[in-house]
């Protein structure tokens, strides 16, 4: 059964694949996009030299834009894992600590104050998104009580304070220029992408998703009863400050490169859970794929369902909130068949 479901998940990435290489504004057909990999193998005499203008679509706008939309679905996905896994909630996202919300201050306060250039909203939107999360830790460590509870609640408080500062910043934006930027940046885009971004995030959430990876088993011992953790001797504060710092890492660098990505790491990990079970070491890559094929086919209708293009979390927020009312009104409920 497990066989035939990665099969599955690998025809589904290939066919993301080829679709999102393929559809656009400027559309590549399947002979072109084999005439165009063939000549940088330096095959020849198979296919037809690729049309210039193709061939500078591929390698400079299409396939950047689609390596970042595929690592940030998985990022964003293996995020939502662990943070479920944590806090023990099928609800949990990974911007539940403020990291999304002090990442969009970050970029806005760069915006308005600092500058408008890209490497300069994705350093602030970094810098802000971690430090949201470290006030949120900061919050709950001073807490008497120490459970995963009292950083949920820290976590609101910090993205309240942070949404308050990003309203202030628009309101006293110019409603001409620096407003359309913000408000764009905070629905997501990967129209932006390009090979130093890739560059840039691409590292952050690959290490982060293998070390994630290669710890998933202790995830299994994370989701039991805290006494129950307790009693095996497992450190509870180290290992949800090693997990969740990781996290934060991938879903930081994400959110600063491409704005605010909703619901993917909500709603990926329950189909996923549904597919493979809860066992985390086949869980993680599975989120993975899912959420990285997700990204691709959202991203890909978000650039050609109009003449312009729709910011990402549109797109994700029209399949993703129809699928938490399915998981409200289900006969057994979203907790239940997510094992938590």
């Amino acid at each position: 059964m497990q066989k035939k479901i990665w099969i599955i998940l690998i025809v589904v990435f290939i066919l993301s694949l080829i679709v999102s290489l393929s559809v656009g504004r400027y559309a590549i057909s399947f002979t072109e996009l084999g005439s165009i990999l063939f000549a940088k193998l330096g095959i020849k005499g198979i296919l037809d030299a690729p049309v210039e203008n193709s061939a500078i679509v591929f390698w400079n706008v299409r396939l950047p834009r689609i390596i970042m939309a595929f690592a940030v679905g998985c990022g964003i996905a293996i995020a939502g894992v662990i943070f479920q896994a944590l806090f023990r909630n099928p609800l949990a996202s990974p911007d539940i600590l403020g990291v999304s919300s002090g990442s969009a201050f970050g970029a806005a306060l760069s915006i308005v104050f600092i500058t408008e250039m890209a490497m300069g909203i994705q350093l602030s939107a970094f810098c802000f998104g971690v430090l949201a999360v470290c006030i949120t830790f900061l919050l709950g460590t001073r807490s008497w009580d120490k459970s995963a509870s009292v950083l949920v609640i820290s976590g609101i408080v910090v993205s309240a304070i942070f949404q308050a500062g990003l309203s202030i910043l628009q309101y006293i934006s110019d409603p001409y220029t620096q407003l359309a930027k913000i408000m764009f940046w905070t629905m997501g885009s990967f129209q932006t992408s390009s090979w130093p971004k890739v560059e840039i995030t691409l590292p952050i959430i690959i290490i982060g998703s293998i070390i994630l990876g290669v710890f998933s088993w202790r995830l299994n011992i994370m989701t039991q009863d805290e006494k129950e953790i307790l009693s095996l001797g497992v450190n509870i504060k180290r290992w949800r400050l090693f997990y969740l710092g990781i996290s934060t890492l991938i879903v930081a660098s994400a959110v600063a490169t491409v704005g605010e990505i909703r619901w993917v790491g909500l709603i990926m990990p329950h189909i996923a859970r549904f597919l493979v079970g809860t066992e985390h070491k086949r869980l993680i890559p599975t989120a993975a794929f899912l959420g990285g094929s997700f990204m691709l086919l959202m991203d890909t209708f978000a650039r050609t369902v109009t003449a312009s293009e729709i910011p990402i979390s549109i797109i994700t927020s029209l399949f993703g909130a129809p699928f938490l009312g399915y998981l409200i009104l289900s006969r057994k409920g979203g907790a239940a068949k997510s094992g938590y």
